[in-house]
């Protein structure tokens, strides 16, 4: 296969996100028992995908209670003076 002329480099955030996506698939081939992995294997992924992605349980929802107020017009639609036909 020939070289690249043009390298491609990608940022810290982007190379974060691969090695998260790769780490997320070998758990997930383990999980489908498509491969085999020690405890101690299954235990650093999980360290290293804590310090990547962030934890859902550390996001705070902050949404404000306004009232919501519907309009529900049960009644036949009225006619109006132009028909088509």
């Amino acid at each position: 296969m020939a070289a690249r002329i043009r390298k491609i480099r990608h940022d810290e955030n982007t190379r974060l996100k691969i090695q998260a996506a790769q780490l997320i698939n070998r758990l997930e081939s383990h999980a489908r028992g498509e491969c085999e992995m020690s405890t101690t294997q299954v235990r650093a992924i999980e360290i290293l995908l804590r310090k990547i992605l962030p934890d859902l349980s550390d996001v705070k929802m902050d949404v404000d209670t306004k009232p919501i107020t519907f309009n529900l017009n049960m009644g036949t639609p009225q006619e109006s003076g132009d028909e088509e036909g």
